[in-house]
């Protein structure tokens, strides 16, 4: 059986970690109990962060390659130029 990789997958890793969010969101907050969940979300935010700036480069990459212009300057790509 193949071994499962350390780092989540991005959507697994984001749904875990809105459910910890969701349910510090509820209350009832006890320090002891809650802390290693508290640990938890923050090492699934910074994983989820660089794999989006991952995403992100890897897309700057493609556009360079194909000569995409932005048309705001950062976000929206203009494809297809006159």
């Amino acid at each position: 059986m193949p071994k499962e990789p350390s780092t989540p997958h991005f959507t697994r890793a984001y749904e875990e970690l809105e459910k910890i969010v969701a349910s510090f969101e509820e209350g009832d907050i006890d320090l002891e109990r809650d802390l290693p969940k508290f640990e938890r979300g923050l090492k699934l935010a910074s994983q989820c962060r660089e794999r989006l700036k991952a995403i992100e480069n890897h897309i700057r990459k493609i556009e360079k390659t194909f000569h995409v212009e932005r048309t705001d300057g950062e976000d929206a790509p203009q494809l297809f130029q006159k």
